[in-house]
Formats: C-alpha cells, sequence, structure tokens
C-alpha cells in the first residue's frame, strides 16, 4: 500500500497571461494564476466561492503549449501535485 498520494485536479479560469521566464541553462519555466470558484448554499440562496492557485510549468510543456496557447480569461484543466517551496 503507497504512504500516500499527492495528486490535484483543477478546472478554472486563468487570471492573467503567463509569467514565461528561461533559466540559465534554457529550461522555460511558465508561471500563471488560476482561479476556482464554487457556490456554496448560504440560508435560501448561493454565494460564489473563488480560490485562486499559482501554476508553474517546466520544460517543454511550459514552453510548446501554455507559452503559446494560454491567455487571461481561458478555461484549463490542471492535473499534477502539490507542493511547497522556500525561496
Amino acid at each position: 500500500m503507497p504512504k500516500g498520494i499527492n495528486k490535484v485536479f483543477l478546472i478554472g479560469h486563468i487570471g492573467k497571461d503567463p509569467e514565461v521566464t528561461y533559466t540559465g541553462g534554457g529550461l522555460c519555466i511558465a508561471k500563471f494564476s488560476l482561479a476556482t470558484t464554487e457556490s456554496v448554499k448560504k440560508g435560501d440562496s448561493y454565494e460564489d466561492k473563488t480560490e485562486w492557485h499559482r501554476i508553474v510549468f517546466f520544460g517543454k510543456q511550459a514552453e510548446n503549449y501554455i507559452a503559446k496557447y494560454i491567455h487571461k480569461g481561458d478555461a484549463v484543466y490542471v492535473e499534477g501535485k502539490i507542493a511547497y517551496g522556500s525561496y
């Protein structure tokens, strides 16, 4: 049995155009914010609750797909894992 699973599925809209940068070694990095919204029942009505996620892609995926085809307002499906880093 595995010790744990780190997998996430997000469907939402891009908040602003991706930021694309390259490392000194030529690796492409694309970053963008993704808004996911759910309706939460409050009494007799529903209220939208939006969460923002910071998404980062590396390498060929970032260069060939994210940098070319993803723009502000686009609806996207993202599958990956959650990772927290320190800078």
